[in-house]
Parts: C-alpha cells; structure tokens; sequence
C-alpha cells in the first residue's frame, strides 16, 4: 500500500472538514453563546493538520482498492475524532465522552452521552445536527461531489463508502453520481425543513430536525426527542420523511426524472414496504387497548418506521410496551434501510436475498434433483455476490458476539449490553433497558463506549473498511510517502 496517497488525500479531506466546522460557528454567534470561539478553534487544528500534509507530501494518482479502504476507515475515524474537539473545549464532556457522542453523529447513529440536551448551547446541538447530515449521505461522497482532486481513485472511493451488495452508478463518472446523490439529499432536506416550519417549528429546530431525518440520524435538540412537540403533523411529516430517507435514492432520482413506477418495479423496495407494513399492523394490534385506533397507528407507525430506518426518534417509550414488540424492534434493527439509503443495518436487499436462499434450500431437500437458481430483480445473482453475502452476515454476527461479550464483561446487564452492541451496530441510537428510548449510555463504562464506538464505524462503513485496516497482511509491503522538502 501507498502511504504517501493516504496522508494526501487524508490531507485534503480535513482541510474540506474544517470548513464544515465554521457552519455552527455562525448559530453560536447569532445566538451571543460564549462558547463559540470552540468552532474556528477547531476548524483551524483540522485546517493545519490537512495543509501540512497537502504540502509537504507530493501527490501521487494511482489510488487502489487498498488505498480506498484505508482513505475511506481513516477519513471517519478523523471526522469522529476532529469533530470531538468542540465538545472537548467547551468542557460539556470528557474526551470518551466527546469521541462517543461525535462518532455517533456522523455514522448518523444516535446514540448520546447527554442527560438534558435543553442545557447545551444551540451551537453545540446544530453542530450534533449537521454532523448527522454530512455523515448521511457520506463524506467521502460529499469529497467526490466537489473535491475535483479526489476525482482520480473515486470508484475505489465509492465502493469503500456506500453501502450495499451492489452500487447504483447512475453515470459513467462517479463524481457526476455522487453530485447527483447529493443533490437529491440535499433537495429532500429543504423540502421537509419547509413542511417543518409550517407546523410551527422555529427555523434553528426545523433545520436541525431535517438534518437528523433525511439522515436517520435521529439526533434531536430537545430531550423527549419529537416527543416533545407533541404534533400528529410533525410526526406524520416526520415518518414520511424517515421513510424516503430510508429508500435507495437512486430510486428518487429516477423518479423525480419522472419514472414514477421505479419504486414498485424495485423487488428491495417492496420487501422494505411489506416488513414496515406488517410491523406497523402488529404494533397496532398490540397497542390499541393502550392508546386507542388514531394513537396506536400514529405511534406504531412512527417507531416501526424510526427504528428500521435506523433513525431513533422517539414519541412513545417502547422499551414499555409488550414483549413481543419490543422483540419486534430488535429485530427491525437488524434489517436496516434499503442500500443506496443513509440507512443502517443489514439492509433489505440482504435479508431478501438470505430468506430465498433458505427457500431454496428447502427446496433442494425436497427435491434433490432440482436445479435452482437465486434470482434478483429477475436476474440470476452472481457467486461472488452470495458470497459477499454469507462473509458479511459471518462477519456481522462475530462482531456482534465479540462487543456483546466484552461490555457485558464490564459489568453491564445481558439486556442492556445486548441492546446498546445491536443499537450501535447497526446504527439505529437507543436500545433497550438502560440504554433505552428514554435513557442515555452516560452510565456505560469507558471501554464499553470505546467498543461501541468502534461498533458505530464497523456498522456504517459495511463492517469490512474497518475490519481490513485491522488486519496484519493488509500493511504488508507498505511504500512511505515521497516528501516535498
């Protein structure tokens, strides 16, 4: 591997970042918050960082697929540990505390280490919101889109970033693709932060909350997350949002170019509209003696819809509601958003695909003889894609077990544990028990949070950018970088 094109593009990516951090700067100021000299503080730490190794390092082209994961694994690890320092400096969190809370934002998690979010400046909480935003559609991709030197090596970029079995190039180039990803997210975000505002939200909490939706990061600027305004609007407005947010957008581009039939020809698709209709219908039989008809749709629908988009906004406290429901929501963290989605988890198209291999293979026990074939959008699926399928599942589950089993270690309840390693993971924000709807991971031990953090990449990046960096063979054969002076 080239070192030398790692620190380079790492270089450019943090220059890029520090810009991003003079954004709540201007909330801070507008709001007379003392603490908003934390922002160009840390803008310039990111600033000087990345032109020291822009300059001193000369720039080399060919960029790899070794180079890609390791640009890609190092570029969110900086973007949690940079976007860390506000926190830091304005003295609201210790360094744990802050990597936890930062890293959580930008793999547009959820999780938080904060008690009473009302008590924190507006800055600090716009800057929760935009971190959110930029890590839903993914900053490399947001590089692609208008870096023009991280154009050379963008596929390789792409294919390290976005999630799914199979990556949805709507033009021959890459950055034309992520431009128009872009795009698309971005024109969604104006749109529900309009629909916000009209049902009275105040501009700062509708950018915020749009942020964190088209996101599903589910950060929130108030405690009792959407709870709290106690609005049918804003949370019908809300789930319809989550929802989009948890659709390949290439499909929303197709339709927005007026291809209207895109979603119902799409297999993941319908299989992502079937599992949330079921779960919104079982948790409206489950919860119609607690809220009545409107409440529990309402309710029902906005949990089903939060937590398998991996959003994590909450109106209800789900963590109280009968067994199987809350069994139910474990499990739709594991299923996740569509791929192409800013969605978390597994993903539908891989639990499609792994309920028709099973089908399949009880087929063959019934038949023997028969010669079947695992189809997708009514093309046969590769070897190689089934198996990056089995390797990904294998490798989620060890995951999995091994972060269960070291919080665990540190005293923390099964419940709890098991809960907060499946939040994390698959970056769906709160869990069950201790770490539920309405309570936060403050009370976790440090190494617990470390492991959680490190599960909080592994689930947004696809669990193998992570996982490679880690591995001996990987920094074998490793070329320095050619210095400038």
């Amino acid at each position: 591997m080239k070192l030398g094109v790692l620190l380079y593009f790492l270089g450019g990516f943090l220059l890029f970042f520090s810009v991003a951090l003079l954004l709540p700067l201007l909330i801070a100021l507008w709001y007379h918050e003392s603490i908003w000299w934390v922002f160009p503080v840390s803008a310039a730490v990111s600033a000087s960082l990345g032109a020291i190794l822009i300059f001193s390092i000369k720039s080399e082209e060919d960029l790899g697929y070794r180079e890609g994961f390791a640009v890609v694994a190092f570029s969110w690890i900086l973007a949690g540990a940079i976007g860390a320092l506000p926190y830091i400096l304005s003295g609201v969190l210790s360094p744990v505390d802050a990597l936890f809370e930062s890293v959580s934002g930008f793999t547009t998690t959820g999780s938080t280490v904060f008690e009473k979010l009302e008590n924190l400046p507006r800055g600090l909480l716009f800057w929760r919101s935009l971190s959110q935003w930029l890590g839903g559609m993914g900053i490399i991709v947001l590089s692609l889109a208008i870096l023009p030197f991280l154009g050379i090596g963008g596929a390789q970029l792409y294919q390290a970033e976005v999630p799914g079995l199979v990556k949805d190039r709507l033009t021959p180039r890459i950055q034309d693709t992520a431009r128009i990803l872009w795009s698309v997210y971005v024109l969604f975000t104006l749109v529900e932060t309009l629909l916000l505002l009209l049902g009275g939200l105040s501009p700062y909490e509708a950018i915020s909350h749009a942020f964190t939706t088209m996101a599903t990061g589910g950060f929130s600027t108030r405690t009792a997350s959407i709870g709290a305004f106690d609005s049918a609007y804003i949370d019908y407005v809300v789930t319809f949002f989550m929802f989009l947010a948890g659709t390949n957008f290439a499909l929303h581009y197709r339709a927005l170019k007026g291809d209207l039939k895109v979603y119902l020809q799409d297999e993941e698709f319908r299989f992502y509209f079937m599992v949330t209709l079921l779960a919104t219908l079982l948790c409206l039989i489950f919860t119609l003696p607690k809220y009545g008809l409107i409440s529990a749709f309402r309710y029902g629908t906005f949990q089903v819809v939060s937590i398998m988009t991996t959003t994590g906004y909450g109106t209800a406290d789900y963590d109280a509601w009968p067994q199987i429901l809350r069994l139910m929501m474990v499990i739709l963290m594991c299923f996740g958003g569509m791929a192409g989605s800013t969605g978390g988890g597994v993903k539908q198209v891989r639990m499609l695909l792994f309920f028709r291999f099973i089908k399949i293979q009880f087929r063959k026990l019934l038949h023997p003889r028969a010669v079947e074939t695992l189809k997708y959008q009514g093309e046969r699926v590769p070897q190689e894609v089934i198996q990056s399928l089995f390797g990904f599942l294998a490798l989620y589950l060890l995951i999995f077990l091994a972060a269960s089993f070291i919080v665990c270690a540190q005293g923390v309840d099964l419940e709890t544990g098991v809960s907060a390693v499946a939040a994390t993971l698959n970056n769906i924000g709160p869990g069950l028990a201790k770490v539920g709807p309405t309570q936060n991971f403050a009370h976790l031990p440090d190494l617990s949070k470390l492991v959680l953090t490190f599960c909080m990449l592994a689930g947004r990046l696809e669990l193998f950018p992570m996982m490679i960096i880690l591995t001996r063979s990987y920094w074998k054969d490793v070329k320095g970088p050619n210095f400038r002076f």
